[in-house]
């Protein structure tokens, strides 16, 4: 089963990254405020980058060099990032727990 790594944008203009199995889930618990510590004090507004892997080691040492770039580099991440990949990775993860 593939993992994810994820940004989502927060209201107050911050990122929060993470990885997931299932990323529409996590980010709904994020949403309800049963996520992550950062996302109950900065709520989420939008997913605005995926990256999806073949392993969960993978998307951990992903997350943790996302997590090490400076605001502005996440910034560029983003802005790089299509939004047409971000639907095109969502959809492919929801076929892929559907299968589950």
């Amino acid at each position: 089963m593939p993992y994810y790594v994820y940004i989502l944008l927060c209201k107050d203009g911050s990122y929060y990254t993470g990885y997931a199995e299932d990323v529409k889930r996590r980010v709904e618990l994020h949403k309800r405020g049963q996520g992550a510590r950062y996302t109950r004090m900065h709520e989420p507004e939008k997913i605005v980058y995926v990256e999806e892997f073949d392993s969960r080691g993978e998307a951990m040492k992903r997350e943790r060099e996302i997590k090490s770039l400076s605001h502005n580099k996440k910034q560029r991440l983003v802005n790089l990032y299509d939004e047409t990949n971000l639907v095109n990775v969502l959809a492919h993860a929801r076929a892929s727990s559907a299968c589950a």
